[in-house]
C-alpha cells in the first residue's frame, strides 16, 4: 500500500507540471481531421462492462450539442494484436455495412470504406515484456502501415498498469507514445488516466478483482479519456454516467480531460 500511495503521489506531480513519466513526448495530438466512425481492435479490456465503445459514443449523445461517433468492437479474450487480422476487418462493405439504429432497425451504411481509424491496443504487458515487446513494435508499425493503405488513420490505445504494478504506467506510456511517433499515429493515454485519477483518490476502484481488468468506472474513465483524445473536447457535462454517481462520473470525466491536456503539451 506504501508504494502505491508513493508512486500515486509521484505521478501527481508529473501530470500537474506536465507529463515526465516517460521519456518521448507524443508528436502527434489529434487525427489530422475529422473523424467520427471506428474501429476498435483489442482484447478484453475493450470488451467488460459491455464493451468501451458503447460507453464512447453514448458519452458523445450527452452532450450538448451532441457529438456522434460510431463504433464496431473486434476483440479476442486475451489476445495480442498479432492475433488480429485487421487487413481482413478493413475490406470494404462488409464489417460496419449497416447499423442498428432506433427501434432495433437496420440502417445500411455509405458504401467504400467504413471507418475513419483503427484503435489498436496489445495485450496488456505484451508492449513491456521481454519476449513480445520487439512483437508490439513491428506489428503496430504492419497494423498502421495497412490501416493508412485503406485510407483511415490508426490511433494506439495505451492501456493501464495492473493494479499491484503501479510501474507498469511509466514503462507503458513509454512504449505505446514510441511507437506512435514511429507510425504518426494519435496515442490515448488511458494508462496515464489511471494513474492520474488514483493519485487524487487513492480509494477509488478501477479495477476488478483480478487487479487487470476495469470495473465500470475503470471502463467509464477509459471511454471519457478515448473520447476527449479523439474529438479534443472535454467529456465534462455529458448527462451519461454509465449509471455511476453524477459525482464520480464528473470527476472521471475531469480527470480524463485533464490527463488528455497535459499528455499532448496543451
Amino acid at each position: 500500500m506504501h508504494r502505491r500511495l508513493t508512486f500515486a503521489l509521484l505521478f501527481l506531480l508529473c501530470i500537474v507540471s506536465g507529463w515526465a513519466g516517460a521519456q518521448s513526448r507524443p508528436q502527434r495530438a489529434d487525427l489530422g481531421g475529422e473523424a467520427r466512425s471506428f474501429l476498435w481492435v483489442g482484447n478484453s479490456f475493450f470488451y467488460y462492462n459491455n464493451s468501451m465503445h458503447g460507453h464512447v459514443a453514448a458519452i458523445g449523445r450527452g452532450l450538448n450539442p451532441p457529438v456522434a461517433l460510431r463504433g464496431v468492437s473486434l476483440t479476442i479474450s486475451g489476445s495480442g494484436i498479432d492475433w488480429h487480422d485487421v487487413r481482413s476487418y478493413l475490406r470494404p462493405d462488409l464489417i460496419g455495412r449497416y447499423s442498428f439504429v432506433g427501434d432495433n432497425q437496420i440502417a445500411f451504411n455509405k458504401s467504400g470504406r467504413q471507418f475513419d481509424g483503427v484503435i489498436m491496443m496489445d495485450c496488456s504487458q505484451c508492449p513491456i515484456h521481454p519476449q513480445l515487446k520487439s512483437v508490439f513494435a513491428e506489428q503496430m508499425k504492419k497494423q498502421s502501415q495497412t490501416i493508412v493503405s485503406y485510407g483511415a488513420r490508426p490511433v494506439f490505445f495505451m492501456s493501464w498498469a495492473y493494479k499491484d504494478k503501479p510501474e507498469m504506467t511509466a514503462q507503458l506510456a513509454e512504449a505505446y507514445t514510441s511507437a506512435g511517433n514511429a507510425n504518426d499515429a494519435l496515442v490515448i493515454p488511458a494508462g496515464l488516466a489511471f494513474a492520474n485519477a488514483m493519485a487524487k483518490r487513492p480509494d477509488l476502484e478501477l479495477y476488478q478483482p483480478d487487479k487487470r481488468h476495469p470495473s465500470l468506472a475503470g471502463t467509464y474513465l477509459a471511454a471519457c479519456t478515448v473520447f476527449a483524445a479523439l474529438t479534443k473536447r472535454s467529456p465534462a457535462g455529458s448527462s451519461y454516467n454509465a449509471g455511476l454517481d453524477r459525482d464520480l462520473a464528473g470527476f472521471l470525466q475531469a480527470t480524463a480531460w485533464e490527463t488528455v491536456q497535459a499528455y499532448y503539451g496543451r
